[in-house]
């Protein structure tokens, strides 16, 4: 299962980056195009969607990465058994959530049918509101790939937020740096 969560890990890592990049892309051509006294039609629709997708896309690697914003102070505070509960809990209502905006957001797409954008007549909504279901089905995958994670954390003792975690790992990377750079060979 690591080596599935990594790959994963990579995939959603990619697509953000697309996105960021694309998005990046479309803002700077605009304002280029602008700034040179011409606009660009499909400019505002087009940047708005890419950021929405990538808005939903990035959610799912930060869900897998357990960077959301969390109640760990809180369930922190609580006797271990209950910290399971709580976490078991938790997770049980992101999935819930996340499945039945998946299977709304394949009923917005069916609605959709027809409908394409107003800038660019050959680009379906379909495709647009396809997001919805799709990045909804990740999340829930990256929430359960977790969940096995975050269960033995739990259990161990409180839940290390994913800002610490991190600060944590990045002073270790530069204590491991500094104590090899220092060495001869």
């Amino acid at each position: 299962m690591g080596s599935f969560r990594k790959v994963y890990d990579r995939i959603l890592e990619v697509i953000a980056v697309i996105l960021i990049v694309g998005v990046t892309a479309i803002v700077v051509l605009g304002v280029g195009y602008r700034w040179a006294g011409y606009s660009l039609v499909w400019y505002d629709e087009v940047a708005a969607i890419a950021l929405a997708w990538l808005t939903y896309y990035a959610g799912a690697l930060a869900a897998l990465r357990g960077a959301h914003i969390g109640f760990s102070g809180f369930v922190n505070a609580l006797p271990a058994n209950l910290r399971v509960a709580a976490t078991w809990f938790s997770s049980g209502v992101t999935i819930a959530f996340f499945a039945l905006l998946a299977v709304t957001g394949v009923q917005v797409v069916q609605v959709l049918a027809g409908i394409t954008l107003v800038s660019l007549p050959e680009v379906s909504q379909q495709i647009v509101a396809s997001v919805i279901p799709i990045a909804s089905v990740m999340f829930i995958v990256a929430e359960m790939l977790r969940l096995p994670e975050v269960l033995q954390e739990a259990r161990r003792g409180p839940l290390i937020d994913h800002e610490v975690k991190e600060a944590l790992e990045a002073i270790q990377a530069t204590d491991e740096m500094q104590g090899t750079e220092g060495r001869a060979p």
